[in-house]
């Protein structure tokens, strides 16, 4: 697989942007089957005169296929290295409606991404995710795909945390990783400043002051998750606590 030519670059004055991007996991579902929509085309939310930047339609798509395929190959060898079998998730839904896709019975909102244990996808909201490739940069869709992944080897490893926090954590943790070992492999190429906006992003994500840390859905603290983050950046998958 030849080295994709994607960069992580997070514009500095688009860090707020991040704001509203929260990854959120779609419940835990012990069964039901997944609504499996038609893939949906992305046209029309390139035509959005609110949309700023560069990036086309194409780079968009290329950036969410090179970092699925980079979360297979990161996985496949750590699963190798373990003597486990890896097995990627079935499918990558794009979704531009609220309702479209549902995960065991529940409904998927909008400005949105999730995996689904019910039928071992990744969805997400395509306007929105395209929106904030546009501008926030392709670090966003690196950092998204690689935080549902994580979801996925979660149940995958069969780990259930008692409460959603440790799970979220966890998840950012596994997601430092990919993109730092990636990195380090040189697979993926980061340019000076990207870490420091990157790490923005995440503090700009992290849960509102108030929000009690044990609450269903809780995905921490800007510090806990830029932390976690960093802890997987910089020394691979051992502080994710995987065992």
């Amino acid at each position: 697989m030849p080295v994709p030519r994607n960069r992580l670059v997070i514009p500095a004055l688009c860090v707020a942007a991040l704001v509203a991007l929260g990854c959120v996991a779609a419940p835990q579902t012990p069964s039901g089957q997944p609504q499996r929509p038609a893939r949906t085309p992305i046209t029309a939310a390139s035509d959005r005169p609110d949309i700023d930047g560069t990036d086309t339609v194409e780079e968009f798509r290329a950036d969410v296929e090179a970092a699925r395929a980079l979360a297979e190959e990161y996985w496949t060898k750590e699963f190798d290295s373990s003597g486990l079998t890896f097995q990627p998730v079935a499918e990558l839904i794009p979704y531009a409606e609220e309702g479209e896709v549902a995960c065991g019975g529940q409904a998927l909102g909008l400005n949105n991404a999730a995996y689904c244990s019910a039928g071992d996808f990744i969805a997400y909201d395509i306007d929105w995710a395209f929106t904030a490739f546009r501008r926030v940069g392709d670090a966003f869709i690196f950092y998204l795909l690689g935080h549902e992944y994580a979801h996925a080897i979660q149940r995958r490893l069969r780990i259930q945390q008692q409460f959603t926090i440790e799970q979220e954590l966890q998840a950012d943790c596994m997601a430092g990783a990919y993109i730092g070992d990636l990195e380090k492999a040189g697979r993926l190429r980061l340019d000076d400043g990207d870490l420091e906006e990157l790490a923005a992003g995440l503090d700009a994500v992290g849960d509102e002051p108030g929000q009690p840390w044990f609450a269903e859905g809780a995905h921490g603290t800007p510090k806990q998750r830029t932390r976690a983050f960093s802890n997987g950046y910089n020394r691979s998958l051992e502080p994710c606590n995987l065992s």
